[in-house]
């Protein structure tokens, strides 16, 4: 498996494994099925592995924690704070109080059957928390032991830069895919700047980039993109339109959809680490093959008049959740 270097100088796997589908939000999950899928991406060199507290709620990081037992010394373990939920899935709001994250943090080492986190982020910034309390509180995990590197989701670049000042990021984990290319303007320059690493969620579109989805009434209701803006209406026509270009490519250089658009990821730049989501061992074999895809010139230029940079429709997320990253 190749390697790369996030920032503080964390070696990761090439592609990661984003492991919140196998609890949650996109369909009904298979602990059985997903707990091969974790074992078959250990063996195939996949050992970043990416969960969050709120994923299930807490659920998602038991299934990683039990699948991992024994091979702990394997694996760079990622998880999240911030977003606070309640047992039944209630949604309680965004927490970055110092207090709290110290008690989300033993939860998640408890869930997870280990005696350290390899990188933890805050999941959401908490607006009513100066940022400098958050990241206070973190910087002394890291000097307890509890947390070796620590890392920051969907935050501003005001923001990311007063983290950075109280204790360095290692990690931004933001959306980024041929279908959203925001954090290019401001966020990535910035990760440059101060020597963060970028960790690619959805790097497939939300499953838009893989082809397989071709009608919004394939989604059950179990599945959040149901209710997602550009899964919706003229929408969802105006993005399938896109993801046609992209597959039209695909089938011309005999990859899959998916392969191809991980390819795109993947070659832009060696401080970016792509964490497709799956739940099942057949697509972790696909996506783990994109490592091997070379884009000429040619099919880079084509890719970008298939799916030009902004073209997508729709927000990322509804908007009563859309994170907040231009302020």
């Amino acid at each position: 498996m190749k390697q790369r270097t996030l920032g503080q100088g964390l070696t990761v796997s090439a592609l990661g494994l984003g492991c919140m589908g196998m609890s949650e939000f996109y369909g009904q999950g298979d602990d059985g099925e997903s707990t091969a899928t974790l074992h078959r991406a250990l063996d195939l060199g996949v050992t970043f592995l990416d969960t969050a507290d709120i994923y299930g709620p807490f659920t998602n990081e038991r299934l990683v924690g039990t699948a991992i037992a024994g091979r702990r010394d394997e694996i760079v373990l990622a998880t999240k704070f911030g977003v606070e939920r309640r047992p039944d899935g209630t949604r309680v709001g965004v927490n970055g109080r110092p207090g709290y994250l110290r008690q989300a943090c033993d939860a998640s080492l408890q869930r997870l059957g280990v005696d350290h986190i390899d990188l933890y982020y805050q999941h959401r910034v908490d607006p009513s928390v100066p940022i400098e309390e958050t990241w206070g509180a973190l910087a002394e995990l890291v000097a307890a032991g509890k947390v070796r590197h620590l890392g920051i989701s969907e935050a501003a670049p005001a923001e990311v830069r007063r983290a950075h000042a109280v204790h360095p990021i290692t990690a931004g984990q933001y959306e980024y895919s041929l279908f959203t290319r925001d954090i290019e303007d401001e966020l990535l320059p910035l990760f440059r700047e101060l020597g963060i690493g970028l960790v690619a969620y959805s790097p497939l579109g939300r499953g838009f980039l893989t082809g397989a989805i071709t009608s919004a009434g394939q989604l059950d209701a179990t599945d959040f993109r149901a209710s997602n803006p550009r899964f919706q209406g003229e929408n969802f026509t105006a993005n399938r339109a896109l993801a046609a270009g992209v597959e039209e490519i695909a089938r011309d250089k005999g990859v899959t959809p998916a392969q191809l658009a991980l390819a795109w990821v993947l070659i832009q730049g060696e401080d970016v680490v792509p964490i497709p989501g799956t739940k099942r061992r057949a697509y972790l074999e696909q996506n783990v093959a994109a490592l091997d895809i070379a884009l000429t010139r040619d099919e880079l230029a084509a890719l970008e008049k298939a799916a030009p940079k902004g073209a997508v429709a729709g927000d990322r997320y509804p908007a009563a959740t859309l994170p907040r990253i231009t302020s």
